[in-house]
């Protein structure tokens, strides 16, 4: 029995329907990840659509990383990549749920370290000690970003608290909230040790975000160093 066509009715172009229908079916298990989803023809057959909408709707979810077309082989499901939004201010845990996908935490070191002439430009502290925690972040249990938080010295008291989980959700319960972010993009290339910790090979090109966070106040609320997998992260800007 042939699948219901789309609605060619619809203000929606049919290629965008049916990438709305392919990226519905990865989710909920259809295709899983590593599978061939089916061929050109059998999705025009099967969707009463033709092949240039099919190869249209294919091209784009390829763009997005979410599949993997290989010559002479076919289309196969892709590994998920966590998508950042550069215009808004969201935790990690928040791009893992997006994208269906379980965050988790492994808290390197969280400690007073002596505070940078860049610590003291960008966070307007006159201390000369900043927080500093260092994080490796994971979603499925694969190792996406080394995350490195610097706080004034008034948020000593995270120290106390768990940050294995969203930081953010930690200062909202004081009252602090991320409202806005300054964002710097590079590319790096990993140490011996940054490599040891994301699973990757010493020398392999790394994203490097630098932000600076903003509280609902306007104040600077912390600077973040982000080495990013750019195998498994992408940024919308």
């Amino acid at each position: 029995m042939k699948t219901p066509v789309l609605n060619a009715e619809s203000h929606s172009p049919l290629y965008r329907q049916l990438m709305r229908k392919l990226r519905a079916d990865i989710a909920s298990g259809v295709y899983p990840v590593h599978s061939r989803i089916p061929s050109e023809q059998e999705l025009c057959d099967k969707y009463q659509v033709s092949r240039v909408t099919v190869r249209k709707a294919l091209a784009e979810l390829t763009q997005e990383g979410l599949l993997n077309r290989q010559q002479g082989k076919g289309t196969f499901v892709g590994v998920p990549r966590l998508c950042k939004d550069l215009k808004d201010v969201n935790s990690f845990h928040d791009a893992c749920r997006l994208m269906n996908c379980t965050p988790s935490t492994r808290v390197i070191h969280a400690q007073l370290t002596y505070a940078t002439e860049e610590d003291a430009r960008d966070l307007l502290c006159e201390s000369d000690q900043v927080v500093e925690t260092l994080r490796l972040r994971l979603a499925d249990d694969t190792p996406v970003m080394l995350e490195t938080n610097r706080f004034p010295l008034h948020y000593e008291y995270l120290l106390q608290e768990d940050l294995t989980g969203s930081l953010y959700g930690i200062l909202q319960e004081h009252g602090i909230e991320a409202n806005q972010a300054v964002h710097e993009i590079s590319l790096t290339y990993a140490t011996a040790s940054q490599a040891k910790y994301l699973c990757v090979n010493e020398g392999d090109a790394l994203l490097n975000l630098r932000e600076i966070i903003y509280d609902q106040y306007g104040r600077p609320l912390h600077t973040s160093k982000q080495l990013i997998r750019g195998d498994r992260f992408t940024f919308r800007i």
